[in-house]
């Protein structure tokens, strides 16, 4: 995938189905029917019949350890999907350590080798990087108090990584821009917008990127004065939690990002916002559906790289894991 991206990257996220709250489904996603990329939720059940269990288990246990690790999937997720299809390419160089890419989050880049290594002692080389990605994003979202669904599967890993990294929205984006990126990416129901920018309600933001142009934001703005390295929440309410607090903050002009806050004042997303902040289930719902959609828009055939590090022709080499990255 030849990836376009430009300053911090907002956290996204697409899909289509049925779904239920994790409290209530966490070990039964919903049945998904193949999808337009070929793939299907069962791509693995015969060669790797244990996989989601094992990609759960580290997801649950880097958790523990970490709980912002759901904020750096979600990134990774995005940053991969979003500019030419889920394949990967985010973890090969050079786009790892390209522009925004320079800042992801450490524990949950060097997490999808980590469970990549297990998946394939247990199965063999029979599932690819960008499967991971998917599922341990997803597993996290759920995990975090979000919707848990079914995921189609059956992706390849790229064969290299993008040297530009131009095309991702920054948080200072308007919504006429995110609007017209999406539908660039057959994303184009204002909907899938939306419901993946709540993906925010478990993210954090450097003190740069804040907007400040009201008295919300100007407090901001003075607490990272007084703290500067301290990073802020984007959603002010339940920072930790995978809930529709992000857009119940945006109703009350608490949304930290210009491209956030804008989602409530636009005319084709202000009425979505408002939905959702009413609405958790509708939320959920719209987010599994744009999640998997987004999920789903392909890459370049490719390989299962045996090292999510490294091409299958440079695998020998020293991977080591991804060491220049900011903690979130």
């Amino acid at each position: 995938m030849k990836v376009a991206t430009s300053t911090s990257g907002i956290v996204v996220l697409i899909g289509s189905m049925l779904l239920v709250s994790a409290s209530a489904a966490s070990n039964m996603p919903l049945a998904l029917a193949t999808d337009d990329a070929g793939l299907s939720a069962d791509f693995h059940a015969a060669s790797c019949p244990q996989l989601e269990i094992i990609v759960r288990a580290a997801v649950q246990a880097a958790r523990a350890v970490n709980v912002q690790v759901t904020a750096g999937l979600l990134r990774i997720f995005f940053h991969d999907c979003l500019p030419e299809g889920c394949d990967a390419s985010i973890l090969l160089e050079p786009e790892l350590s390209t522009g925004p890419n320079q800042s992801l989050q450490k524990n949950a880049v060097d997490l999808i080798e980590a469970i990549r290594a297990k998946v394939h002692a247990a199965c063999g080389p029979t599932v690819s990087c960008a499967d991971i990605i998917a599922l341990a994003t997803r597993d996290a979202v759920a995990l975090a108090g979000g919707p848990m669904f079914a995921m189609p599967l059956g992706r390849t890993d790229s064969l290299e990584g993008a040297d530009d990294v131009s095309m991702l929205p920054g948080p200072d984006s308007d919504v006429d821009s995110l609007l017209t990126i999406f539908n660039s990416r057959a994303l184009s129901d204002p909907a899938d917008l939306v419901a993946l920018s709540g993906g925010h309600t478990v993210g954090k933001a450097s003190c740069g990127f804040i907007r400040n142009n009201d008295q919300f934001s100007q407090s901001l703005v003075k607490q990272c004065n007084a703290s500067p390295s301290k990073k802020q929440s984007l959603d002010t309410i339940t920072p930790d939690v995978f809930d529709n607090k992000y857009f119940v903050a945006l109703k009350a002009r608490h949304g930290v990002f210009v491209s956030d806050q804008g989602l409530a004042d636009h005319p084709r997303t202000s009425g979505l916002v408002t939905t959702f902040a009413a609405n958790q289930t509708a939320f959920f719902a719209q987010f599994a559906k744009s999640f998997v959609k987004m999920s789903s828009i392909p890459g370049p055939a490719g390989e299962i790289r045996r090292n999510c590090f490294r091409p299958n022709n440079r695998v020998d080499m020293d991977a080591g894991s991804f060491g220049a990255v900011a903690d979130e």
